[in-house]
């Protein structure tokens, strides 16, 4: 039952496989918080089983990004306040890791590069949902310089839940244009080699972007 460009690599189960899809749907922005999840859908979409995508939902449910609601059925996680609070506080430790392992010479350093570049050309279109995008490859990029697989894994979900968190406001062009520059600077410390300027800055552009996230969130709610 399932299709051959949908085939895994031998050494990814089918179940990460998929449930990685999924994930790569929640942060450019194609699947929404709250959205109900079809399984007639999901599974002739992915070309699996009922059964397979009941295991790719409850791996996703314990990733936080989906929610299990009795007699109602399988939807997308809509996090709130503390989930912010948790994602911001993870990010500082792996992306914070990151930076102080960072090398002038890492490949990482160009595409992050190369995203900025795609930033400015989203913004000059006023495409704020790729603005995004962008920015969250610029900030997975960032963790690459680690060379870690583990680390690159677990920033995925953060990723995910981050996105569907932004998901949840209208306009989010307040969310994304003051931070443009600010990856522009750090990139710039990190070409020089600079960590513990990058560091630094790091640090400040995390506690300016969850201020401003929990506001929005807040101003959403109220």
């Amino acid at each position: 039952m399932i299709d051959a460009s949908h085939v895994p690599a031998e050494d990814q189960p089918l179940t990460a496989h998929v449930a990685g899809r999924i994930r790569d749907m929640l942060i450019s922005g194609e699947l929404s918080p709250g959205a109900k999840l079809s399984e007639q859908h999901m599974a002739a979409h992915f070309s699996i089983s009922r059964n397979t995508l009941r295991e790719v939902f409850r791996l996703l449910t314990s990733q936080n990004l989906l929610t299990y609601i009795p007699n109602r059925g399988v939807f997308v996680a809509t996090p709130g306040e503390a989930s912010v609070v948790d994602i911001y506080r993870v990010r500082r430790v792996i992306q914070k890791g990151a930076v102080q392992a960072a090398s002038p010479t890492h490949p990482a350093l160009s595409r992050m590069k190369d995203q900025l570049a795609r930033t400015g050309a989203a913004q000059a279109n006023g495409d704020w949902l790729k603005v995004g995008t962008i920015n969250m490859e610029f900030h997975r990029s960032m963790v690459d310089l680690c060379d870690s697989p583990r680390l690159n894994a677990g920033f995925e979900l953060v990723l995910a839940e981050l996105r569907l968190v932004f998901a949840q406001f209208d306009d989010t062009a307040h969310l994304h244009e003051p931070y443009i520059a600010l990856n522009k600077a750090l990139l710039a410390s990190l070409e020089r080699g600079d960590t513990d300027t990058a560091t630094k800055q790091l640090d400040d552009y995390l506690l300016r972007s969850e201020r401003s996230v929990l506001a929005a969130l807040q101003r959403a709610r109220s």
